[in-house]
């Protein structure tokens, strides 16, 4: 199939692609309360010729696009809900809820699987096979709307599932694809170290919980730095540390609360046991007690080796031979990892960075913002991934 047209479709819907983009920006939703988001995706799809929309959950939206031969079935995959930030980008469209933020480019992957749904549904007639449009609400908050999407039904039969990122750490114009993993498992933690409060001026008669603390950060600390292999990404941050209200009192409890990123299966489970081990080891030997919660959240992102490089030639054909680099994985988290449970599943990078345009915050920063000249550049890629999966050239 001929991809080469793709790109120079996609760029003739400039204008749409940036409208619904600054429309989604300027009327954030947080995670699980995107009424208005899915209502406005809804309207728009409903004006594309040949897609049946559907709402598998309260705040999420599915498209149906079936071609006019039998085929494979591929799903498409953007999130829509925004994040707990007041925006400070001064952008003429910046958020008008205050409080509410596009700060990780959920806007733009929305817009951008609307142009697919555009491009492809013209194609609608020499289309083999179905595509299916997911505007996936909550990624940002765990246990994340993949799974419930899920868990619905209505991915039954999908032989793959797509996905896409704008991404600030890459160049805008290029496109990081991995075979293998992209992202972390994410787990937080919430651990109280309990000792004996007292005088400050007597902490001989304490069990002081404030350098016991001490002493679990820093030992938990050698899990990464002496227990694992070198060569095996890991994060284990503690992020807060809270206890005491006096200068001369000694608490009788100090709370740890962090995140675990980890690529490895068997690494994540050894690290939370190393934790607990450590923690009841310190504590006990100082007469003081432990309590240690752990949150499971997102699997990592694997991308199905085999489909990674089946997309390889097609998005180079799609963008051009020097768009395509090797994606470098991330320790952030992305419940896209839930959708390689339904179907072999690839996930990637679109680089959305311009040092000449000053677009440089990093993701959920609150001045975060796009190269909107990327969006029909995911747009094509979407379109082509999808094309090229569902027709005879990628047959094995």
């Amino acid at each position: 199939m001929d991809l080469s047209r793709v790109r120079a479709e996609a760029e003739e819907l400039r204008e749409d692609l940036l409208r619904w983009r600054q429309h989604l920006h300027r009327h954030p939703e947080l995670s699980f309360h995107e009424t208005r988001t899915s209502a406005y995706i809804i309207e728009e799809l409903l004006a594309i010729p040949g897609i049946a929309v559907t709402q598998p959950t309260p705040t999420s939206v599915l498209g149906r696009l079936r071609g006019g031969r039998d085929g494979r079935n591929v799903a498409l995959r953007a999130d829509i809900d925004a994040l707990p930030i007041v925006e400070e980008t001064g952008l003429p469209f910046a958020s008008e809820h205050p409080g509410a933020m596009h700060a990780c480019g959920h806007d733009g992957h929305s817009a951008m699987l609307l142009a697919a749904a555009t491009l492809l549904a013209r194609r609608r007639a020499d289309l083999a096979g179905e595509v299916v449009f997911v505007f996936q609400h909550a990624e940002e908050l765990a246990p994340g709307g993949a799974q419930e999407i899920i868990d619905t039904g209505v991915l039954a039969g999908v032989d793959f599932v797509l996905g896409q990122h704008l991404w600030l750490p890459l160049e805008a114009g290029r496109l990081g694809l991995a075979a293998g993993p992209l992202t972390a498992a994410v787990d937080s933690f919430e651990a109280a170290v309990v000792g004996r409060g007292g005088h400050a001026a007597q902490p001989h008669l304490t069990v002081d919980a404030v350098v016991l603390a001490a002493q679990v950060v820093l030992a938990w600390q050698t899990i990464v730095s002496r227990e694992r292999d070198p060569l095996l990404p890991l994060v284990l941050s503690v992020t807060r540390i809270e206890g005491g209200q006096a200068d001369n009192v000694l608490p009788g409890e100090v709370r740890l609360v962090g995140t675990v990123r980890s690529t490895d299966p068997d690494l994540r489970e050894r690290v939370l046991r190393r934790m607990e081990e450590i923690l009841a080891a310190l504590t006990a030997a100082a007469g003081g007690s432990h309590r240690l919660q752990v949150t499971r959240g997102y699997a990592p992102v694997v991308n199905d080796a085999a489909l990674a490089r089946r997309l390889g030639p097609i998005l180079k054909g799609v963008l051009g031979e020097d768009a395509l680099v090797p994606a470098t994985p991330s320790m952030v988290g992305e419940d896209f990892s839930a959708y390689a449970k339904v179907a072999p599943a690839c996930f990637w990078f679109l680089g959305a960075r311009s040092e000449q345009k000053g677009i440089t915050y990093p993701h959920h920063h609150s001045r975060f913002t796009v190269d909107e000249d990327v969006l029909p550049l995911g747009a094509a890629a979407l379109v082509g991934a999808a094309l090229g999966l569902l027709h005879d050239t990628m047959e094995e």
